[in-house]
């Protein structure tokens, strides 16, 4: 049957909008690394053509996604393809897409910046636009000098590839260390001194001593103990339990301080019983990180339920190592920080425990195992009567198939009128069969989350995946967080 101009158009939106939803969605869960269910060749394949696939039909808005909120690999990615594709001809929209690639290198962090300018060399990457970005950023850095140092072979090809200008000293320790007797700058001096002396070693950023001490043949309990302040809170965090099992000592750092995903996934690492013996600890610095998450970015929720699922593939892949279940435990910490009331209802596991938990339970005592069984928390959670209601699932419900779906469906059919709930499914695992977060069914709303503390930028990306915007609006929305973000970099920039 023929359709009309006007169905035709129809169809047309539509079809745009669910690829721009799509793209957006999958870049708020994407990693390109080995997931449970999927290898990493399948997870960059899928990624890249969807990333290809909008910056050759959506440009203008390819760009603002930078804007969304959407996770740092997917960032640095949309980064790289501007830069390979060359500036539009259009001199407004290049100028916006001139400040949002700046303001985007400005905040992420720095090793991911020299990993893309590394990339961007090494594929030949070296337009106009392209060596004026790499010259600026370096530029603008307030500790080039440490910078120089920690990354050096990436700030060299960075410093090469773009001809940037540094100053003398720089230019010596980059290009000629071995023909250098001595170092005005302390830290270059200290990496010069450190091939030859073991105490000069420790004057070093971790990272960069770690190789240096190794050269040495210092002991690993001797080198940790000394490189100790030189340490960042990241590696602090990251180094704990390895050097637990080599030293039998460990190396002291904040809790406090780290972020919410981030000590999540630290905590389920240690063995069940440090994680019994210092619940107390570990649950006061986990609440301590969800309210510095909610200060930063508030949530305002009523009373809210959580279905939260720590079956066997929770517990993620050997690149992602218990992440999704750590994103379970984080988003349960934020959500009870978030609300009025708030309960979280687990799947069943092999073990016997508790299936719901209050705000002040330590879910962290929990274990992935068993089948995806979604269907009895989510009745549990029904039964509680909250107004809203959060799944947090890799999407492989297997324990009975399609039962979320078939209870969400009736529930809006028969007993919303009397009590409304809005449902919701977060999902921390992209799926690169669908190229996107793998959804529970067409009755529930899935959304990516890669870290719970993204949960503020996907939940107002929502109503977009949910279908109730048209593209138009879709395109508005983007224009003005990229507006807000630009002016927010504008202003961080103009800060002393």
């Amino acid at each position: 049957m023929p359709t009309s101009e006007t169905q035709a158009a129809l169809l047309r939106e539509q079809c745009e909008r669910e690829d721009l939803v799509m793209f957006v969605n999958a870049c708020f869960a994407a990693t390109g690394q080995t997931e449970y269910y999927s290898d990493q060749y399948s997870q960059s394949v899928s990624i890249d053509f969807l990333h290809q696939y909008v910056l050759v039909n959506y440009r203008l808005v390819y760009a603002r996604a930078l804007a969304a909120g959407v996770n740092h690999f997917n960032q640095m990615l949309i980064v790289r393809n501007l830069l390979r594709a060359g500036a539009p001809s259009d001199s407004v929209q290049r100028a916006e897409e001139g400040g949002l690639i700046a303001a985007t290198l400005r905040q992420l962090p720095t090793h991911r910046v020299y990993k893309l300018f590394q990339r961007l060399a090494t594929e030949g990457v070296n337009n106009r636009r392209t060596r004026a970005v790499i010259r600026n950023y370096c530029a603008a850095r307030k500790n080039q000098t440490f910078e120089a140092v920690k990354y050096r072979n990436k700030f060299r090809r960075a410093v090469r590839h773009a001809h940037a200008e540094v100053d003398g000293e720089t230019a010596s320790f980059l290009f000629s260390l071995k023909a250098q007797k001595r170092f005005q700058e302390p830290l270059f001096d200290a990496y010069r001194r450190a091939h030859y002396s073991k105490q000069a070693v420790y004057e070093l950023p971790y990272s960069v001593a770690e190789g240096l001490a190794a050269r040495h043949g210092i002991p690993r309990d001797v080198f940790l103990r000394n490189i100790e302040p030189q340490m960042t809170q990241a590696e602090k965090l990251r180094v704990q339990n390895l050097t637990r099992r080599e030293t039998k000592q460990a190396v002291q750092f904040d809790l406090a301080r780290s972020p919410l995903t981030r000590l999540a996934i630290y905590v389920l690492s240690l063995p069940m019983e440090e994680r019994t013996s210092r619940a107390d600890e570990l649950h006061a610095a986990l609440k301590s990180a969800a309210a510095r998450t909610q200060r930063k970015s508030p949530l305002e929720l009523g009373k809210v339920a959580a279905v939260l699922d720590r079956s066997r593939s929770a517990w993620g892949s050997r690149e992602r190592r218990r992440r999704p279940l750590a994103v379970a435990v984080a988003t349960h910490y934020l959500l009870a920080a978030a609300s009025d009331r708030y309960c979280s209802f687990w799947t069943p596991a092999r073990e016997i425990g508790k299936t719901c938990y209050q705000a002040d339970d330590k879910v962290f005592l929990v274990n992935a195992s068993g089948q995806s069984d979604l269907a009895t928390p989510l009745l549990d959670a029904i039964e509680w009567r909250p107004e809203q209601l959060t799944l947090v699932s890799d999407g492989y419900e297997n324990a009975p198939v399609d039962a979320v779906n078939q209870i969400v469906h009736a529930y809006r059919q028969r007993l919303a009128p009397a009590h409304p709930i809005s449902f919701l499914h977060a999902n921390p695992v992209f799926d690169a069969d669908h190229f996107s977060p793998r959804r529970l069914g067409a009755a529930i709303l899935t959304i990516g989350l890669r870290d719970a503390e993204d949960l503020n930028a996907s939940l107002r990306f929502a109503k977009f995946a949910a279908g109730e915007a048209t593209r138009v609006e879709l395109e508005s929305y983007l224009g003005d967080i990229a507006r807000e973000f630009l002016q927010d970099a504008t202003d961080q920039e103009t800060q002393p």
